[in-house]
């Protein structure tokens, strides 16, 4: 639908949107929006402004994706599952007018060979350093204007706060006070001109493998059926969620064997489903249910996204607060009762049947339960000779594993494990003032018999 607006721009906040070089738009071909984080159609401003920056030069648009093997620590169930979620775009594009041109090429290089014909880009946002170093690479060899959109989060990262907060409850009243503002649906705009009859080489998607295979990528995690990729299917998800389990969720979330989490955050983490999307079905759809997993949605989550914006330390121990690398440091030569290899850990050799479950659910279903993986950080730290390796451990597990690995919520979620954004607690060793979890603790909280006896049923193979 076209909505009430005449370019598509005007229900994009200006807080959204950010010049990333000085150049002035050119009387070329065509505008691109160089999709990369917000892997989606729906709910997409990167993609609405684009529509109508396009609209509005009387110019054609098109999407460009580029797949690249470089991705750092990305593997086979990683790829396939972007993939997949691309063939919907692809898919749905179509159903819009819009050229999708994908290529098997560095994202930096396709988008710049592109840009030469190219009035002026648009691109979505990321927040890692590598997503931040290939705009600015793009911004610097482009002549045409590049256009920085917003879109995976509530409230932007500058317009939330302008420094590194130090947990939740320091960035919450923030956030909520631009909820009433940010919390507003985005219209769909149709483009004027169709592009769909550019003659440019992309790629055919409806065979995910058959692209995979042109691929130079680890192949030794396999992908999952478990998840399957792309913005219909997440919002499936969303809907199954909604109707099911949301009215659980404030009791239940914490507990592993019983299946009431909204499993989106792989959706999310390849930008396949808006939180902006989620935020307002849920309040729309249960708003007696929907505090405290719209704390998660959007506190929580965007906590992590300001914790990797401003500390450009994030995946490496010195990212933690001056109290948490204090104690960990004076608690450094404390004697271990268990000592693990990165390989015993990884294969789930143990003594400790609970941590193993988490381990086997994270490798077989590539995704584990939140509470498990807190609980899983901690022991890492505890059975590992030093803090800065059980740290990277850590992340290599995670990042490898994790179909949401290797995202600003990994990065957070780890790091919280050895204290960000937490507090000091009473000191004992190894850990120090570090939070500390115990079985006794788990036994007591959660159901964790019956969650080894749920991934016991999985279908485990040790390569």
């Amino acid at each position: 639908m076209n909505g009430n607006h005449s370019t598509g721009m005007d229900m994009i906040e200006s807080e959204r949107i950010r010049s990333l070089n000085s150049n002035k738009p050119s009387h070329q071909d065509f505008v691109i929006y160089w999709m990369q984080q917000s892997q989606r159609t729906h709910f997409n401003h990167a993609l609405e402004y684009a529509i109508g920056k396009a609209n509005e030069l009387n110019k054609p648009l098109l999407v460009y994706f580029g797949i690249t093997d470089q991705f750092p620590e990305a593997n086979l169930r990683h790829y396939q599952f972007m993939v997949q979620g691309l063939k919907d775009v692809q898919e749905n594009l179509k159903k819009r007018k819009i050229k999708f041109i994908v290529s098997l090429n560095h994202p930096v290089d396709g988008i710049c060979t592109l840009a030469k014909n190219a009035c002026l880009i648009v691109v979505d946002r990321g927040y890692l350093r590598i997503q931040n170093e290939w705009r600015k690479k793009v911004s610097d060899q482009i002549e045409c204007p590049l256009i920085q959109i917003e879109s995976d989060v509530i409230v932007p990262v500058e317009t939330a706060s302008d420094k590194e907060e130090y947990a939740a409850y320091t960035l919450r009243p923030k956030i909520h006070s631009h909820l009433n503002r940010l919390l507003i649906h985005l219209p769909e705009n149709n483009v004027k001109q169709s592009s769909l009859d550019y003659d440019f080489k992309t790629i055919d998607l409806s065979k995910s493998d058959a692209v995979i295979s042109k691929l130079s990528i680890d192949s030794s995690v396999q992908p999952i059926d478990s998840f399957i990729g792309g913005e219909d299917e997440a919002k499936n998800k969303l809907q199954y969620f909604i109707a099911n389990n949301i009215s659980r969720y404030e009791e239940k979330r914490n507990d592993p064997s019983i299946k009431v989490t909204s499993q989106l955050s792989p959706y999310l983490h390849f930008g396949q489903i808006s939180p902006l999307f989620i935020a307002l079905e849920v309040r729309e759809n249960a708003p007696s249910f929907a505090n405290v997993f719209l704390e998660e949605l959007i506190v929580r989550r965007e906590l992590s996204m300001n914790f990797v914006h401003y500390n450009q330390s994030y995946d490496s121990l010195s990212c933690l607060p001056h109290w948490a690398l204090e104690t960990l440091r004076d608690h450094e030569s404390d004697k271990r009762e268990y000592l693990y290899s990165k390989e015993e850990l990884e294969r789930a050799s143990t003594h400790d049947p609970y941590w193993n479950a988490a381990q086997k659910e994270l490798r077989i279903r590539g995704k584990m339960h939140g509470y498990m993986r807190m609980y899983w950080g901690k022991k890492i730290l505890e059975w590992t000779e030093s803090s800065a390796k059980a740290f990277e451990r850590s992340l290599y597990l995670n990042n490898k594993y994790e179909l949401d690995g290797r995202d600003p919520n990994g990065f957070a979620g780890v790091a919280w494990c050895f204290g960000k954004h937490d507090r000091a607690w009473m000191e004992r060793p190894i850990f120090g003032k570090i939070r500390y979890m115990n079985k006794k603790g788990l036994e007591h909280k959660i159901n964790v018999k019956d969650y080894v006896a749920y991934v016991e049923k999985m279908h485990w193979k040790i390569k």
